[in-house]
């Protein structure tokens, strides 16, 4: 194995090394050591995809309660796809792992999974995750053994409907693919898939051709072609390949047609998309099953899943080859979006264009007033202090950076967000203030664009004059003077700091929403399959011994009201959980009625005391109104159980002519009104948004110590206008 042996140690004792660097601190704790496998089909080296599956793998067993030993193996069908040199392999495993039994294997890779298969009677109970599998199950995977994973589901047929759907006129498909062991999967798939479109469109496949005599194929492709790319790792030369980094780039640039791919990690060099698979979200899937099964779950518990495909794209595929956006499927993922020259270049522009105005002027000066050089030198001077009186004022910092690359201005805002005098920003001086974290890229990107000649746009960190750093976007244009000759850049700068703020804020509250979602669930299916479905088993096996023997009449008749008991106890129970995800009262009987009930429901239930008031609330009142009080009194109530450390609460509900109010009042500990909607924020995020659908508003007052007051409001008429202006 010589050579690849040593590549796969190294990277293996890299990958090692990264996951003992991200978990020195836990490992100094001395937790408990699990043992993990990795193997792949390809190699993280060969393949990008599996090395983002790797990469994923890894990251998710970062958040094992255990001390995680990694090991990686790879079957490099690339380079090594003969039988012969997998049984050398297999053995190699064998007598690798004998002293260091996995706790968990994930294989990754329909060969993978087959060769772990094979091995299932040396490593006899160690539970097997699998992922990036195609096609279906291996025969060697028998039933009984402890495998679960994740199934992707290619569906080269989708990607064909979208194809016709953006090109109708499309006559001939063509199918590109290799040789190798790793590509006839893709390619059977593939044929399978278009079976039934051969009757109505010309399909031919280019699978067994030199990589040469491909690409020239490509160039003179027939009008109305489409091309769908499976996999090529080898050619029929015996050439290997790397199929995403680069078949895949030389079959983009040869074909004179639009080519579609089966996955995300091919969505690069030109190429259009399709109804793709994400590796790296199936890796996910499987290192969460994985830690699952390192917490004591079984793997036959554990379903298979299967891989949610995305619609992809990529903008400039779709505008090279005249494919309309508005023509893809609904909810498609379109990468590589370009903006508009107006609105990336908007501020730069209508600098450039006075500059270039003023340039032309002062030239035409020149010209039509040779003879009266004081009077051109005044305009000069004019224009200049016009220029500056115009860049001064604008609410944008603008920069001007002569031929040596060196900044020859600055404006008046520039100064006013430094606080510096402009002696020290000219020349190099401005790069002092820039974040020591952005200084290489930023100068990189200038540096770059600078010698090219071309427009540019980065996003840097530069210190304001109260020592805070600042996020800005800064964009420049070369000018050129009237003769054609290059006379350097300018720009400007805009302050997008707050901007990131509030995306970083969306993406925190968004991430919280979907985990208070996902709880609700697991809430939801714990009492399902813990108290309901385990009541309902044991009434079962009862049901089933009285089957097995003959009871007197006093027996049987003791027998069947127990049943009865039991069935009339488990139903309460699931009229509660139904009550709770859904008053039914609340639709028939109105907000008071199922209100009341709910806090007598959650008295019992957690023994505490719940004083409950109402007053004045029509029995008309809108669905929206009403679901909208009644769960802000839900959350709140619920929340003030849970965190108040009180047993006594206090609910009001009631109306006026203008509005329905309800408040939610405890003695408890409190918290400090300023976290109200940040550590204690996510139910009360909920409600204020609930409210505010409704033109409501809600209000929390509390104090450490103090108790909590949480009062929400839903105006009537408000409402009730905006109900009649839809």
């Amino acid at each position: 194995m010589g050579t690849r042996a040593a590549r796969l140690f190294c990277v293996a004792v890299g990958i090692v090394a990264l996951f003992w660097a991200s978990h020195v601190s836990s490992a100094i704790a001395a937790r408990e050591v699990r043992r993990v496998l990795i193997i792949n089909d390809l190699g993280i080296i060969s393949s990008p995809g599996f090395a983002e599956v790797d990469q994923a793998i890894l990251i998710g067993l970062q958040k094992s309660p255990y001390r995680i030993e990694l090991y990686q193996e790879s079957l490099d069908l690339t380079l090594f796809p003969d039988k012969v040199w997998q049984d050398g392999f297999r053995e190699e495993i064998i007598q690798k792992y004998s002293a260091r039994k996995p706790d968990v294997i994930i294989a990754a890779g329909p060969a993978s999974l087959k060769f772990i298969a094979k091995l299932y009677d040396k490593f006899q109970g160690t539970p097997i995750i699998f992922c990036t599998i195609w096609g279906g199950m291996p025969d060697e995977v028998r039933h009984g053994m402890p495998f679960t994973g994740v199934l992707a589901q290619l569906d080269p047929e989708e990607t064909l409907k979208v194809a016709l759907h953006l090109l109708p006129g499309t006559k001939h498909v063509v199918v590109v693919g290799g040789v190798g062991t790793f590509d006839k999967g893709f390619e059977a798939i593939a044929k399978q898939s278009f079976h039934d479109y051969e009757s109505k469109l010309e399909f031919t496949y280019l699978l067994d051709l030199t990589m040469p005599e491909l690409l020239e194929r490509l160039k003179h492709l027939p009008n109305a072609t489409i091309v769908y790319h499976t996999a090529i790792s080898q050619d029929a030369a015996g050439d290997r390949f790397i199929d995403s980094t680069q078949s895949l780039p030389m079959v983009a640039t040869a074909s004179n047609a639009p080519v579609f791919v089966v996955d995300d990690v091919d969505l690069r060099a030109g190429t259009v998309g399709g109804d793709l698979v994400n590796w790296a979200d199936d890796a996910r899937t499987a290192a969460n099953m994985a830690l699952r099964v390192l917490n004591g779950e079984k793997p036959q518990d554990i379903p298979i899943a299967k891989s949610p495909n995305a619609y992809m794209f990529d903008w400039r595929a779709l505008k090279r080859w005249g494919l309309k956006e508005g023509a893809l499927p609904v909810g498609s993922i379109v990468l590589n979006r370009q903006l508009t020259i107006w609105e990336s270049y908007k501020w730069y522009i209508i600098s450039g264009l006075s500059l270039i105005l003023l340039q032309a002027l002062l030239s035409g000066g020149l010209l039509w007033q040779r003879s009266e050089l004081r009077r051109s030198e005044k305009a000069m001077r004019e224009s200049e202090e016009r220029f500056r009186l115009v860049a001064n004022t604008a609410p944008v910092m603008i920069w001007i950076a002569g031929t040596d690359r060196k900044c020859s201005y600055v404006n008046k805002t520039w100064l006013n967000f430094t606080g510096r005098p402009v002696q020290r920003e000219l020349g190099d001086g401005w790069t002092e203030g820039v974040h020591p974290d952005d200084l290489k890229h930023c100068l990189q990107t200038y540096i770059e664009a600078f010698d090219k000649r071309e427009l540019f746009e980065m996003q840097y960190r530069l210190r304001r004059h109260d020592g805070e750093y600042r996020w800005l976007l800064d964009k420049g244009v070369p000018r050129f003077n009237p003769d054609g000759t290059f006379a350097g850049y300018i720009g400007s700068c805009l302050d997008i700091t707050d901007r990131k703020v509030t995306e970083e804020a969306m993406s925190t509250i968004g991430r919280r929403l979907i985990e208070a979602h996902e709880q609700e669930r697991t809430w939801i299916g714990r009492e399902l399959h813990d108290d309901i479905n385990q009541r309902l088993a044991l009434l079962a096996v009862e049901l089933d011994q009285w089957g097995r023997q003959v009871p007197s009449a006093e027996e049987l008749i003791a027998q069947v009201r127990h049943a009865q008991d039991r069935i009339t106890e488990i139903a309460k129970d699931v009229q509660g959980l139904s009550h709770r995800l859904h008053s039914s009262k609340l639709d028939y009987l109105g907000l008071a009625t199922a209100a009341g009930s709910f806090c007598k429901e959650l008295s019992e239930q957690s023994k505490v005391e719940i004083q409950f008031r109402h007053a004045g609330i029509p029995r008309n009142l809108s669905k929206e109104v009403s679901l909208c009080l009644f769960r802000v009194l839900q959350e709140g109530l619920q929340n003030a159980v849970k965190h108040s450390g009180t047993r006594s609460f206090t609910v009001d509900l009631h109306g006026t002519e203008e509005s329905i109010e309800v408040t939610v009042a405890d003695l408890g500990s409190g918290f400090e009104e300023q976290e109200a909607f940040t550590r204690h924020g996510l139910g009360l995020i909920s409600m204020r948004e609930r409210l505010q659908l409704l033109s409501g508003e809600l209000t929390v007052k509390s104090k450490p110590g103090a108790g909590t007051t949480i009062h929400a409001r839903v105006p009537l008429k408000t409402y009730e206008s905006r109900a009649m202006a839809g």
